[in-house]
């Protein structure tokens, strides 16, 4: 797959996952939020929790938690730090989570992926 079709399914999958998020009581504040060091895909609330979510689009659940190596694990952390100064309200609990989406099944949403 060339680069723009990468990037056209990924926007793709990042909009299925921000209705996902919607239609369980998120609102989602940001979408490709980027700082130096990283980006994030969904930055969204429910409530008192703040969700810094990465949102990884494959052929099969396995080959989306594949996707999530340690590499991605260790950049989106650098950039939810950076950016939860922007979202973040007091008493909010902070987490970092993943979104799977596979063709043809529901998006699979993966809490506190990260535990620093």
């Amino acid at each position: 797959m060339n680069r723009q079709a990468a990037e056209h399914c990924g926007r793709g999958a990042e909009t299925a996952a921000c209705w996902y998020l919607r239609l369980h009581g998120w609102r989602i504040l940001a979408r490709r939020a980027r700082v130096v060091g990283g980006e994030v895909d969904i930055i969204a609330r429910r409530g008192r929790t703040l969700a810094f979510v990465e949102v990884k689009a494959r052929s099969s659940v396995d080959a989306a938690a594949f996707a999530l190596d340690a590499w991605r694990l260790r950049r989106v952390p650098v950039a939810a730090e950076r950016l939860a100064p922007r979202y973040m309200r007091a008493g909010d609990e902070l987490r970092i989570d993943a979104m799977f989406i596979v063709p043809r099944c529901w998006p699979r949403h993966i809490a506190n992926v990260w535990q620093g």
